[in-house]
């Protein structure tokens, strides 16, 4: 088509391309709210009860909704940082609810596709952070070169734990915890850090004061160290153990 005809194409169709955007932006929203309140839910709940297992459930298919939605629009409007940022909220939900699944011969396929998709992640977050930083603005879409690269390394040291899960044959005890806790902390810290600090416009001008929103936007965080040293350096265990998820093993 010769470039005058697709300036009058998009002059005159614009219109039929913006529902898309338009429709998944409210399930984009909900999604998110979902996620961060039922996130939060889960992680003050009794690990293994079942209100623990019922908001973790309804906080996967919030962050499910929020990184499948997040990533089209980003597609769409060709924002490369956050393709990134959702690809690995979506690939860290994933594995972390993946975690507590049945094993059997089909598993390793799925371990092995969900390696390949971390390690595709770390590598292309980090060449293009190298590539934001070597900019003359420094900066894509509004995002700087450093959430690229901590997107990078967190995705590149999932990968690796998928490594060492397949070599293993699957984790148990300490080790299938600690996996499940810091996947789903730090993909709820990606959707509260984006709200509360990246949308920090939506709140009342009283409201946006940035220290003030930063607490609940880095606490995931917190909670996630503490439970790493809690499972790790103590014989703490989630009771009643948490079980298989039903809807996985169909």
């Amino acid at each position: 088509m010769p470039a005058n005809r697709v300036v009058w194409w998009r002059r005159h169709h614009h219109w039929r391309l913006r529902p898309n955007g338009m429709t998944l932006l409210p399930i984009h929203i909900i999604g998110g709210i979902t996620g961060i309140i039922s996130g939060f839910v889960a992680i003050y709940a009794v690990k293994g009860a079942k209100l623990h297992r019922k908001s973790g459930m309804i906080f996967v298919y919030g962050m499910l909704a929020l990184s499948t939605t997040g990533t089209v629009m980003a597609v769409m409007k060709s924002q490369r940082g956050n393709i990134i940022g959702g690809l690995i909220t979506f690939y860290l939900v994933t594995t972390g609810l993946l975690t507590f699944r049945r094993r059997d011969g089909k598993s390793i396929w799925i371990d092995v596709s969900a390696m390949v998709l971390g390690i595709a992640i770390g590598v292309l977050s980090t060449a293009l952070g190298f590539e934001v930083a070597n900019s003359p603005s420094g900066r894509i879409n509004g995002v700087p070169p450093a959430p690229l690269f901590v997107f990078g390394a967190v995705a590149l040291l999932a990968g690796l734990g998928d490594i060492r899960m397949i070599l293993s044959r699957g984790l148990q005890g300490r080790h299938r915890l600690v996996r499940h806790l810091w996947r789903m902390c730090f993909s709820l810290f990606i959707a509260s850090g984006s709200f509360f600090l990246g949308q920090a416009q939506v709140f009342p001008k009283p409201m946006r004061i940035y220290p003030l929103l930063a607490i609940p936007a880095f606490l995931p965080l917190v909670f996630l160290l503490y439970w790493l040293v809690r499972v790790s350096l103590t014989k703490w265990r989630p009771r009643p153990p948490i079980e298989p998820v039903a809807l996985l093993s169909a």
